[in-house]
């Protein structure tokens, strides 16, 4: 029976927990303070008078946004691309064509002149004349180094380390009596000034300044405590009872209606936004039903009558007119390549009488395949691999 049985599942790997993803916090609406009576007795009437207010000019400046963007579609980017247009030909377009046609050929032609009259001249008096200068004036720089470095070498090196050792032992002279009477007078300073000096302040100077010290701290603490309590009692008290029961409640009313004002300013405006953005889809939808009653006629004349009538003339007269006017241009055309090809025919007799047949031209092997041929790869342009 245990033959018969499957094998047993081998053991599940414990995986690995994966943090969870953090979900995104909803956004809590953030806890509105209670408002006082004062608030909401002042919200409505402030905000009923100022909606009065702010629709009027609301309504003109939506009135005046729709004229500006009307002008600005229908005039002025019209005028400002025909003046761009103008500009460019007016102004850009000759100093293009200037440019182009004059200043650059002249300045290529001068360019070449320059080079013939300049630059090649330079050139061979360099080469012929400077360089041969400058090198016999390198030669005789290199032979006056060699005897200049001789004479170092031979004279001024030998003399001037003789000087430098005279003056080395005179220094060492100098600085050992230098040095004697350095010492006898530190020894003198220090017994006749220093000694002195120390005792003098360790046994006067700093007890009669630790005394004047503790002094001049008790009368200035007596001084400032009694300055303190005066200041306070006629000063920092007063001012604060009338911070704490006139200024600060003065503040938060005003504060209050301040809040409510700038609130209720922009609730006007948005309403009044609303209001303009509804007059303005109900004018224009009437003026839209206006357009389509006045038009209507006009749309279906221009349908069943001048369109059909259109299509006549088109078929009888406009297409056969330039089917015609495309002949004649494909007549022209061939009259003039006919002129052109006479005309290159006869300047080459004349060049032909004046000057002779020209002389055969001889072929040169390039090693190049044709037009009509491919290379191969017993074929080949380079020099090493040529016949």
């Amino acid at each position: 029976m245990d033959l018969d049985k499957p094998p047993p599942a081998p053991p599940r790997r414990p995986e690995a927990r994966r943090p969870a993803a953090r979900q995104p916090e909803a956004r809590r609406p953030a806890a509105r303070q209670p408002e006082g009576c004062l608030t909401v007795a002042i919200r409505l009437p402030v905000r009923i008078v100022v909606l009065v207010l702010v629709l009027p000019v609301r309504m003109a400046w939506d009135a005046l946004v729709v004229c500006g963007r009307f002008l600005r579609d229908t005039v002025l980017r019209p005028v400002g691309r025909a003046l761009l247009w103008a500009g460019w030909a007016l102004l850009v377009w000759p100093w293009v064509t200037l440019w182009r046609h004059l200043l650059v050929p002249v300045g290529k032609a001068l360019g070449a002149l320059g080079h013939v009259l300049l630059v090649v001249p330079l050139r061979r008096l360099h080469a012929r004349v400077l360089t041969p200068v400058g090198h016999a004036l390198a030669r005789v720089a290199r032979a006056a180094g060699a005897g200049l470095a001789w004479l170092y070498a031979r004279v001024l090196a030998p003399v001037g380390q003789a000087l430098v050792r005279s003056l080395e032992f005179v220094g060492r002279l100098l600085a050992a009596a230098g040095a004697g009477v350095w010492a006898g007078a530190a020894w003198l300073a220090r017994h006749l000034v220093v000694v002195p000096a120390r005792v003098l302040y360790a046994w006067v100077l700093a007890p009669a300044g630790r005394a004047l010290a503790r002094l001049a701290a008790a009368v200035v603490n007596g001084v400032g405590a009694v300055l303190y309590r005066t200041a306070r009692v006629l000063l920092v008290l007063p001012a604060l009872a009338l911070w704490r029961w006139v200024l600060a409640p003065t503040g938060r009313a005003l504060a209050v209606v301040a809040r409510e004002v700038g609130e209720a300013l922009g609730h006007a405006w948005r309403v009044a936004g609303r209001i303009s953005r509804a007059t303005g889809r109900v004018l224009a939808t009437l003026f839209r039903w206006v357009f389509r009653i006045l038009t209507e006629p006009l749309r279906w004349a221009y349908r069943t009558v001048l369109t059909p009538v259109g299509h006549v003339v088109r078929d009888l007269a406009l297409r056969p007119a330039a089917q015609a006017a495309r002949a004649v241009g494909r007549t022209a055309r061939q009259a003039l390549d006919g002129a052109r090809a006479t005309l290159r025919q006869a300047r080459a007799d004349v060049r032909r009488m004046l000057l002779g047949e020209p002389g055969p031209r001889t072929a040169v092997d390039r090693r190049e395949p044709t037009s009509r041929e491919t290379r191969t790869l017993g074929s080949s342009t380079t020099v090493l691999t040529k016949d």
